[in-house]
């Protein structure tokens, strides 16, 4: 057996799990470079709000560091922990653009939210919640937020546009920047499909090169700089609680709640399985405190002024490449920490370089369709009712209300009365008059 320090023998049980420490460096570095896309697809994301670029840079690594260093150190897990793609385009473009809320008020309910998300997991109530909800209607609600993202990469890289007479319709190919969302989804989708460590940075890089090359890209005037400021953004979800207290904050807190819930429990589990973490079946207890590091991470994240945090499928990469304890994870917070003084790069990431990576998280997404029961047509109508509204009506929670809303009823008319969870009952009674009674889900 090698010799490891005994430091980091002991902290991390690296001997007990087989590993070395040049094996846990190499595999967070590879985790890093397969998740680093989202030090630029988040600022740009949330900019869309109104919120200052340089600050949200800013808060995306420290909340991924935090992150990270929990998982490290709670969990010692080789999970990669940072700000989620799906909760930050649900923030922008449905909560603030569409619902006409102010983005501080908005991430005072991303606040509200990872303290609901916090307790649940001290007193482990994240197993009643999730038995609650129908298999069916969480594969669907995954499917359908990755459908609302791609769709938001398509509008945002100009792929689709606006129609009088069809409502939306391919785009003008004689605009130079839609090309430029064009070379990077084939580009990406290519290195996706060799399994190119790294893909979706790379051709995020290349695409932002051609840009560059191309003049549709302002090269910006130097790469390293002081670290941004992060006083633009930092404890506003603190200082504007006072203002959710609404019944539209409602449903966003419901919302931010259910997509960090069970995204993360689902990511964790998944990973902890392809780790060999998973033996006849058993979740150990070390799920339970990844769960808590990842809470840890998103109340953090929301003080910095970002919106809730995921486990990174990426960390994938990291345990196919000898990962197994929180080393993997403290070396992504490591480089995290070196990424902060990279700020000027942004000015190369636009619209155009960060679509196609939510085109292509978007199809990630999607496979959930494969888990819904579309044999039980009572089943399958009120999932098709989420898939369907949340990227029709360009709001996640519409697609979220009509599912819930259908689910008891479809439920009751085939006699399956007693399968329907209680908790699902009130929750389709809460959104009856969030919904309809008091006009809470504005249209954008």
């Amino acid at each position: 057996m090698n010799y490891e320090p005994a430091l980091l023998d002991r902290v991390f049980k690296l001997s007990e799990k087989g590993t070395t420490v040049k094996r846990e460096i190499v595999a967070g570095i590879t985790t890093f470079i397969a998740m680093s896309y989202i030090l630029f697809v988040n600022p740009t994301v949330l900019a869309a709000a109104g919120m200052n670029k340089g600050a949200v840079f800013v808060a995306t690594a420290l909340t991924a560091i935090v992150g990270c260093v929990a998982m490290a150190f709670i969990a010692n897990y080789p999970l990669a922990v940072a700000p989620g793609l799906g909760s930050n385009a649900f923030f922008s473009y449905s909560v603030v653009i569409g619902m006409g809320i102010p983005w501080q008020t908005a991430i005072a309910g991303v606040f509200i939210a990872s303290i609901l998300f916090m307790l649940t997991t001290v007193f482990k109530v994240r197993e009643a919640v999730i038995n609650a909800i129908p298999a069916s209607l969480k594969s669907a609600m995954a499917a359908g937020i990755g459908l609302f993202i791609a769709f938001t990469g398509l509008k945002q890289g100009g792929l689709v546009i606006g129609s009088k007479s069809s409502l939306v319709t391919i785009t003008n190919w004689s605009t130079p920047t839609v090309w430029l969302t064009v070379f990077g989804l084939v580009a990406i989708g290519l290195m996706m499909s060799k399994k190119i460590p790294g893909a979706m940075f790379i051709g995020m890089a290349a695409t932002a090169i051609v840009g560059v090359v191309a003049g549709l890209i302002k090269m910006p005037s130097s790469i390293v700089s002081t670290i941004p400021s992060l006083a633009p953004t930092f404890g506003a979800s603190i200082l504007n609680l006072n203002h959710i207290f609404s019944i539209q904050m409602l449903i966003v807190v419901l919302i931010f709640f259910l997509v960090a819930f069970f995204d993360t429990t689902g990511t964790v589990i998944g990973l902890a399985e392809q780790a060999g973490f998973i033996k006849d079946n058993h979740i150990p207890k070390e799920v339970g405190r990844a769960l808590f590091a990842d809470s840890t991470s998103m109340i953090a994240g929301s003080v910095f002024g970002s919106t809730p945090t995921a486990c990174y499928v990426e960390s994938s990469t990291g345990i196919a490449a000898g990962g197994r304890t929180g080393l993997t994870a403290l070396t992504v917070a490591f480089m995290f920490g070196l990424s902060l003084f990279f700020s000027p790069l942004l000015t190369l990431v636009t619209s155009q370089v960060t679509a196609p990576v939510l085109i292509i998280v978007g199809s990630f997404m999607a496979k959930s369709l494969a888990k819904v029961n579309w044999s039980k047509f009572e089943e399958a109508l009120p999932s098709f009712l989420i898939v369907l509204s949340m990227p029709l009506t360009y709001n996640i929670s519409y697609g979220l209300a009509f599912g819930i809303l259908a689910y008891p009823l479809t439920m009751f008319a085939a006699g399956r009365r007693k399968e329907v969870h209680p908790i699902m009952i009130a929750a389709a009674i809460i959104f009856f008059f969030l919904l309809f009674a008091m006009n809470a889900l504005p249209s954008s």
